[in-house]
């Protein structure tokens, strides 16, 4: 039984997040706390012994084995409030591993599943992604656990082709299964389920969230889904490779030469940015180094080039301000149409472009890496060969014609997590909390909003399940010269468990102090005029009057309609065999 002092403590865990001091606000509704749910023990021993007891034939999909290799008892510590049972184990027929932490004796009935980032191939399991400050998290409450998606670091670049369960693991299965072993594990070591279920993720692990809510829309009461890579073959391929090949010395040319001269490097980043600011930071009525909607930035490139600007120090050619122009552009094809939304880069980000260019003529940029990578790795069974060689295709084999491009993300029905269509998800009761920064350098903010956008229209009542929100200034899934930190899981669960809809939440920046409220999309925060413009309390809510005139709209419009199905793929004969 618990204490009455720890029940109210409880009770009004993480509050703060969600109350502001401006009168003024409008609630969406009236801020709740989550339930008070009495602590259950544990029923079972903390033994390797006893969880290779577990009978769990049957419970994961596709006649999955559970194997557990490891379980030890983790006393509490000063910088472990609670103690936990650590449990890891494979879960078959691929090589998903499933890693869990059960609070020995203060679980309060949450299940709390985290994602990963980029590739995945590590199952560390740390704390929910922006959960500063939540309580449950910081007292050790919750009964957690990840998966490394069926990827490994030692299985090597071929694991896909060497082991194709793991990439029907990585696709989608793994978050599924490892679900699926973790409430079952659950039942039996405190001999009850959880009574709420909740996945928390960003950038793959945003990915990885939609993909659950899309595939599996009983898996999860509430998902908190950040900066999803969703539309993945396109992110690792036309994405990253246009923002590498475009800021070459002959960016037209297809196939570009290895090691090509880069136009810009990353000593030309700090000027463009400056100047960037210079122009956009005070449309929102704070000179604050922080654009809080970029698409109102209408930033001239021209202004960047030395016979322009009285050859400012750190100015531009007229060839190196047109790359700026082209990355944050975005990937076109070879007649001039988008292949991805307009804006891929946002004005802003400029610091963080450092992502797909080098220090040095003669070095390779991050970016260049993902799309090889991607290339060699995926594409089902095989990696992306050329058809006459037969060796595997890089960077600058993609192929920026429209039929090319239909070609090379073919695999988006497996991969990718673009279905518009939530209303299962909403029937079933559950709630979305969608996120991004304004200033991802990874993944852009931009296709984000176009999976808003149609899976509204599809939804037509999105705010009866679901929440967006973009973080001004806020790198990817963190980071950044905006506020950046901040506490998605308690207003996730007070929705799931109380009805208590999310309104504006704080997000701060421990580096420059500054704190801001963020609102459910469109509504951004405006200042009051009165009061400090570092403090949250100094802002109010605003609704632009008309919609941004930087569309999203783009050749892969077809990958988010619900008219792209997506598959549900097996192994068979050693490859992976998919259908609709």
């Amino acid at each position: 039984m618990l204490k009455p002092l720890k029940t109210l403590v409880r009770q009004v865990a993480c509050l703060a997040v969600l109350i502001l001091g401006v009168a003024s606000m409008p609630p969406i509704a009236d801020a709740q706390a989550i339930a008070a749910l009495p602590a259950v023990p544990s029923a079972m021993s903390c033994t390797l012994a006893a969880f290779q007891g577990l009978n769990l034939n049957g419970v994961a999909d596709d006649n999955g084995q559970v194997t557990f290799s490891a379980v030890s008892l983790v006393p509490a510590s000063a910088s472990n409030p609670s103690a936990y049972c650590s449990v890891r184990g494979l879960i078959g027929p691929g090589a998903a591993s499933i890693v869990m932490k059960l609070p020995m004796d203060n679980w309060t009935q949450r299940y709390v599943q985290n994602g990963c980032g980029g590739e995945c191939g590590s199952d560390n399991l740390g704390a929910p992604t922006q959960s500063a400050g939540c309580v449950p998290v910081n007292n050790g409450e919750l009964v957690t656990a990840t998966t490394n998606m069926g990827h490994t670091s030692a299985q090597g670049s071929t694991w896909i082709v060497n082991n194709p369960w793991a990439g029907v693991d990585f696709a989608y299965r793994g978050v599924h299964v490892a679900a699926q072993v973790a409430k079952a594990v659950i039942g039996a070591f405190y001999g009850r389920g959880p009574a709420y279920s909740y996945f928390d993720g960003c950038s793959d692990g945003g990915r990885e969230a939609l993909m659950s809510a899309q595939r599996y829309p009983n898996d999860f009461n509430g998902i908190a889904a950040g900066a999803p890579a969703n539309n993945m073959d396109v992110q690792n391929t036309y994405h990253h490779g246009n923002r590498v090949l475009t800021n070459q010395s002959t960016p037209g040319v297809l196939p570009i030469p290895a090691r090509n001269t880069y136009l810009l490097l990353q000593g030309n980043l700090a000027y463009v940015h400056s100047k960037v600011v210079a122009a956009c930071d005070a449309l929102d009525g704070v000179a604050d180094g922080i654009i809080d909607d970029p698409r109102n930035c209408k930033f001239n490139t021209n202004t960047l080039v030395c016979a322009n600007n009285n050859n400012e120090a750190g100015c531009l050619s007229q060839a190196q301000a047109d790359a700026v122009f082209r990355i944050h552009d975005g990937a076109r094809s070879t007649d001039g149409q988008r292949l991805e939304p307009e804006g891929a880069s946002q004005w802003g980000s400029e610091l963080d472009w450092t992502l797909y260019m080098p220090a040095a003529q003669g070095a390779s940029a991050q970016g260049e890496n993902f799309v090889n990578g991607w290339l060699y790795k995926t594409f089902l069974n095989q990696p992306f060969k050329d058809a006459a060689t037969q060796t595997a295709r890089t960077l600058n084999d993609l192929d920026f014609s429209t039929a090319g491009f239909m070609s090379t993300v073919a695999s988006s029905a497996m991969y990718s997590a673009t279905n518009p269509d939530l209303r299962p998800f909403a029937g079933a009761g559950g709630k979305l909390i969608l996120w991004h920064g304004w200033a991802d350098q990874h993944i852009s903010p931009q296709g984000t909003i176009q999976y808003w956008e149609t899976m509204s229209k599809v939804s037509r009542t999105p705010q009866n399940f679901a929440r967006f929100y973009l973080f001004p200034g806020m790198g990817h899934c963190g980071g950044g010269l905006g506020p950046n930190t901040f506490d998605l899981l308690t207003p996730l669960m007070s929705w799931v468990e109380t009805g208590s809809a999310p309104n504006a939440l704080v997000a701060n920046n421990s580096t420059t102090g500054v704190s801001r409220p963020v609102y459910p999309y469109p509504t951004v925060a405006r200042y009051s005029g009165s009061g400090s413009t570092s403090s949250a309390a100094s802002f109010v809510p605003y609704t632009p009057t008309t919609a941004s005139d930087v569309s999203t709209s783009n050749v892969g419009n077809y990958l988010y309609t619900p008219l792209f199905k997506q598959s549900a793929c097996t192994v068979v004969g050693g490859q992976i065999s998919c259908t609709p």
